[in-house]
C-alpha cells in the first residue's frame, strides 16, 4: 500500500522534508498533489523564480 506524503496547501512544502522541520501548515495539508521538484539553489533556479520559491527543499508542483 502506497501512502501519499502530506503537503502544505499554501507553500507546497512537503511536511516530512527535513529542511522544513519547523514549518507549520496554517492553511492545512493535503495528500492530493501532482509532481514534485527539489530546489538546490533557489537564487540560480529559473523554475524556483517562476514558482516564487525562496528556500532550498522539496516542493509539490500542483496542490489541490
Amino acid at each position: 500500500m502506497v501512502v501519499k506524503r502530506e503537503v502544505c496547501k499554501k507553500t507546497k512544502k512537503f511536511m516530512d522534508d527535513p529542511n522544513f522541520k519547523g514549518h507549520k501548515a496554517d492553511s492545512g495539508t493535503t495528500t492530493s498533489w501532482h509532481g514534485r521538484i527539489y530546489v538546490v539553489d533557489p537564487k540560480k533556479s529559473e523554475i524556483a523564480k517562476i514558482m516564487g520559491l525562496e528556500e532550498q527543499g522539496e516542493y509539490a508542483i500542483k496542490v489541490r
